[in-house]
């Protein structure tokens, strides 16, 4: 497979541009970051439901809605993919109880 995640987040990033009644990402920019944030979580949700179901393809459809919104919220706060990436390097980089210690306790 060719397709890859920066590929969905340069679509992402061009439709900003698009009109608004032929583009779903378009809408989402345009109703502002709390409508995005909560769509997010809406699908995250639903993930989190179909994973607890035996529906693969539903899991697979909910996880597909999860990355595309996530991929859509990074860029309306201006977050590249690469950052995330790269943190997520540095936190692989020791084990995970390690690293987990090492931010301190939650806020």
């Amino acid at each position: 497979m060719s397709f890859s995640l920066e590929d969905l987040a340069d679509i992402i990033r061009s439709r900003r541009g698009a009109a608004a009644e032929k583009s779903y990402t378009k809408s989402l920019f345009e109703a502002g970051l709390p409508r995005i944030a909560k769509k997010f979580g809406e699908e995250a949700v639903e993930a989190v439901i179909a994973a607890l179901g035996e529906d693969r393809g539903a899991l697979t459809g909910e996880l597909a809605d999860v990355i595309y919104h996530l991929l859509v919220l990074m860029e309306a706060r201006d977050i590249a993919l690469a950052d995330v990436l790269t943190e997520l390097e540095r936190r692989t980089s020791r084990s995970g109880h390690e690293e987990k210690a090492s931010r301190g306790a939650p806020r």
